[in-house]
């Protein structure tokens, strides 16, 4: 063998040999012709045989052509034709060919009755719908009234594979998209990413590939795991939503198809994302069990939960976040080169905040671009902050974010309850050094939650008290109201609540939930399934609560409506009182903000309005934006027109003894 050959590339060699199997159909195209005009030359087959062995001889690895023609196994007159095909776009010979053989300079195209009489071992059923050439799409037939008349045309992605360009056929664009990243694993996910390597690999021997479930409430380590077990197998890896999944028969055969003969052509491997699937749609199940049941090949399924989706085998492997230890050795890898002071004041962050490693990262690159802008602000507050925007959760649907401003001196509240305050703050900023640290942990799991009762009649300041405290430990705050959440579909509910504490369980953020009593009523008698499925709801709730990392706070107007058994699982009970006189007064004195203008406002006169601190506040924004609209600083006047469009809304009369005097 020449050396020259050995070393050429694999693309150059793979057009060489594509170019002398052209030659050959061609050389059998022009002997045809000559026969049917009675011209008693041929070309010397012989010699482009010869030429042809040489340039299979010459790869280094087999040609395109030769994998297409073992992988689906194709005749020697289905290759014949799939070059006659692949010839009409690489050579304009071919059409020429075509046009003489017809005996029509208007059907200058194959057709299966020319391949029928010009090319060598024919045989009817390589047409056959269920034959390689059109099962897989090989060839496409064009429309004609007779089907051995109609077109024949080589399909774009096998043409182009023939010529040795990979891409992913066009058809399949927005609907898998591929994964190349592959991010540094922690060494646990590292370890994970092997074994399933290994599962693959035995079972590959014996053709009898398992699916492969990764299970876990974040996306990102899944991910960057599949892509691994993939590099160690030498895999290309896609992705494709599980919602993308077609439901028309049609459409859902034609991707089967297409993605299949995709992995027939490339070494892939597929991650269906069932994250964000509804285990409830029926017609979604049944279309992914469909597809995972008629595709072969390396595929991955990755979700919140395990899901059973198909017959096929599935083996389940459980992705825990990265451990306390591995997080931190994240946390230094990344702050290596923006702020390695930072290093001491990394164990902080991970109590905080747990983090998986790609989203660590994102938050040190978050920081690394404010430090760039502004040198001279704390890396510390930085990162903190930039933990809690990575780390917030989405959950639009279900809770609204507050943006907390109050602090201590905002609360107008016996001393007592701020006390109990202060102590719920401390458990939130002390619970790393006394669960682990101290063991406490290790003891026990049950419990470490940390959850509080916010109890009191509207407008006492129950909300303020929950910004106050998410104020003073920095963490975003999160409503929820249960209202919305309870469902009377039976589970409903339970997810509901799953999907707010798997959101909020990386970054810790402080839930609050309001309006406890629509599931914290008192327990009543099972009569009914409803009723065994609402006390499951608030068990459920009480167990979440009790294993959340951050804190969680209930409120409620009436807490005498809860059952005494829910309470001894509550932490912390805080009874936010109706203000007395002395109260109101105080409140009032701190209602309007320093840069709002008053004038001759009497703090005692205003606390005889009976009211909550939220009513107080209602009435002095209406103040002033009735001063404003007057072109006067707030006044007396405005507070009672305010304070009477208040009362009307609460249908209270305003009596004498609360506005005597006042103008």
């Amino acid at each position: 063998m020449n050396p020259t050959n050995i070393d050429q590339s694999w693309d150059e060699a793979n057009q060489r040999y594509l170019s002398a199997a052209l030659a050959v159909v061609r050389s059998i195209l022009e002997n045809h012709t000559a026969k049917e005009q009675n011209q008693s030359e041929e070309k010397n087959q012989e010699h482009l045989q010869q030429a042809l062995q040489e340039a299979s001889a010459a790869m280094p690895t087999p040609s395109a052509l030769e994998r297409v023609c073992k992988m689906f196994s194709l005749s020697s007159f289905e290759l014949d034709l799939l070059l006659l095909c692949a010839g009409m776009e690489l050579n304009g010979d071919f059409a020429k060919l075509c046009a003489i053989i017809h005996g029509d300079s208007q059907r200058a195209y194959p057709t299966l009755s020319l391949a029928l009489a010009a090319l060598p071992n024919v045989h009817w059923d390589a047409i056959a719908p269920n034959a390689p050439l059109r099962h897989w799409r090989l060839i496409q037939i064009g429309q004609a009234h007779a089907l051995t008349l109609s077109p024949l045309r080589i399909d774009e992605r096998i043409l182009h594979y023939l010529t040795g360009i990979q891409y992913l056929d066009e058809r399949l664009a927005g609907i898998i998209e591929p994964l190349q990243e592959v991010s540094n694993l922690v060494p646990s996910h590292q370890d994970l990413a092997e074994r399933v390597a290994v599962v693959w690999a035995q079972a590959y021997k014996v053709n009898s590939l398992p699916i492969i479930q990764l299970c876990s409430k974040e996306t990102a380590s899944k991910r960057a795991i599949a892509a691994t077990i993939c590099q160690l197998q030498g895999l290309s890896l896609w992705v494709m939503p599980a919602q993308v999944i077609p439901l028309i028969p049609s459409d859902l055969d034609n991707l089967i198809r297409l993605w299949t003969r995709e992995t027939i052509l490339s070494k892939s491997a597929l991650l269906i994302d069932c994250n964000e699937l509804d285990t409830n749609d029926t017609a979604r199940l049944n279309a992914i069990a469909h597809f995972i049941e008629r595709t072969n090949g390396f595929l991955i399924l990755t979700s919140r939960e395990r899901v059973r989706v198909s017959e096929r085998m599935v083996v389940n492997f459980d992705v825990d976040q990265p451990t306390t230890k591995e997080q931190g050795a994240v946390w230094q890898d990344a702050l290596a080169d923006i702020a390695p002071q930072m290093n001491g004041q990394v164990k902080t962050l991970v109590e905080q905040f747990n983090l998986s490693a790609a989203t660590i990262r994102a938050a040190c690159a978050e920081a690394a671009g404010q430090l760039a802008q502004k040198p001279q602000n704390d890396i510390s507050e930085i990162l903190w902050d930039a933990c809690r925007l990575q780390a917030r959760p989405r959950l639009d649907e279900l809770a609204q974010r507050i943006e907390p401003s109050g602090d201590w001196e905002d609360l107008v509240l016996p001393e007592a309850q701020k006390q109990v305050l202060r102590e719920i703050a401390a458990h939130v900023q002390q619970r790393s050094i006394v669960y682990n640290s101290w063991g406490f942990a290790a003891k026990s799991a049950r419990g470490l939650g940390i959850s509080a009762l916010f109890a009191g009649a509207s407008g006492t300041g129950k909300t303020l008290g929950a910004e106050v405290l998410a104020h003073r430990l920095r963490l975003d705050l999160y409503r929820i109201d249960l209202s919305s959440v309870v469902s009377k579909y039976i589970g409903e509910t339970e997810k509901n609540l799953r999907r707010v504490f798997d959101a909020a369980e990386q970054g810790g953020v402080i839930l609050l939930f309001d309006e406890a009593d629509a599931l914290f009523g008192k327990r009543s008698e099972v009569k009914d399934a409803r009723d065994r499925y609402a006390n499951i709801e608030v068990s459920y709730l009480l167990q979440r609560m009790e294993s959340y990392p951050g804190l969680a706070v209930l409120t409620t107007n009436l807490k005498s409506a809860i059952d005494t058994a829910f309470l001894r699982r509550i932490r912390f009970v805080v009874q936010f009182p109706f203000p007395d006189t002395t109260q109101r007064a105080e409140i009032w004195r701190r209602i309007f903000p320093a840069k709002t203008p008053t004038a001759d406002l009497d703090a005692l006169q205003l606390a005889r309005l009976n009211v909550a601190g939220g009513n107080i506040r209602n009435i002095a924004l209406n103040a002033a934006f009735l001063a404003a609209d007057a072109g006067e600083a707030v006044q007396m006047k405005h507070v009672l027109r305010a304070a009477q469009t208040e009362y009307t809304k609460l249908e209270k009369p305003l009596t004498e003894g609360e506005i005597g005097g006042w103008i």
